[in-house]
């Protein structure tokens, strides 16, 4: 259920993702808006670098204000349990949903707390005017060796930009998920898997 390290790694990049509240008007303008995003984001990782040694715990603060508002936790959610998420009940999708959520949240703040300055490359941005999901594409330049590419999947939500899925160097993180879900739910099923999840959650908070 652990991630690759370069998943938890670059999962900072989420946070330069901003609301869009006219979805074709701002469709073009995504790339734009992401890079001033982002510069706001690492601009306010530098201002509170000290405080952020003093207090490691504001980054969930930081992840609260920046990344949630832009991330379909439920969209993720079922697309992470995939042909599973019809064998939970309602009440069982709600819960799941929920540690789903704080496994990313935690996953996002511990990336936020590791970023070191790495350049980010912003490649060009295509889609239709009238495009109801988009992808965005990145990369992470490494120094030395390949630069890592990140992709983004977007959908239009309550004409709102939401991010439901994040590819890293071609790997799908919620289809990373799902792989070790299948198994959890193979072996212990639904309940068990959240309760994994929730103990998972309480042990590292």
């Amino acid at each position: 259920m652990i991630l690759k390290k370069q998943f938890a790694f670059v999962a900072i990049l989420l946070s330069l993702f901003v609301v869009s509240h006219s979805a074709s008007a701002e469709m073009l303008a995504a790339d734009k808006l992401i890079r001033s995003t982002s510069e706001q984001v690492l601009k306010a990782l530098e201002d509170q670098k000290e405080l952020l040694k003093k207090d490691p715990s504001h980054v969930y603060k930081l992840v609260d204000e920046i990344i949630l508002p832009h991330i379909d936790f439920a969209k993720m959610a079922k697309l992470a349990l995939g042909k599973n998420w019809r064998k939970a009940t309602a009440a069982q999708q709600k819960t799941f949903t929920a540690a789903f959520r704080k496994l990313l949240v935690r996953t996002y703040s511990k990336s936020l707390s590791e970023y070191t300055g790495q350049k980010l490359i912003y490649l060009p941005f295509r889609a239709k005017v009238d495009a109801k999901t988009v992808t965005v594409k990145t990369e992470i330049d490494q120094n030395s060796g390949f630069p890592i590419p990140i992709n983004y999947s977007l959908f239009i939500k309550d004409n709102e930009w939401k991010v439901y899925d994040i590819k890293i160097d071609g790997l799908s993180l919620v289809t990373n998920y799902r792989g070790s879900f299948a198994k959890e739910i193979r072996a212990k099923g639904v309940a068990g898997l959240i309760k994994k999840l929730e103990d998972k959650n309480k042990q590292e908070s």
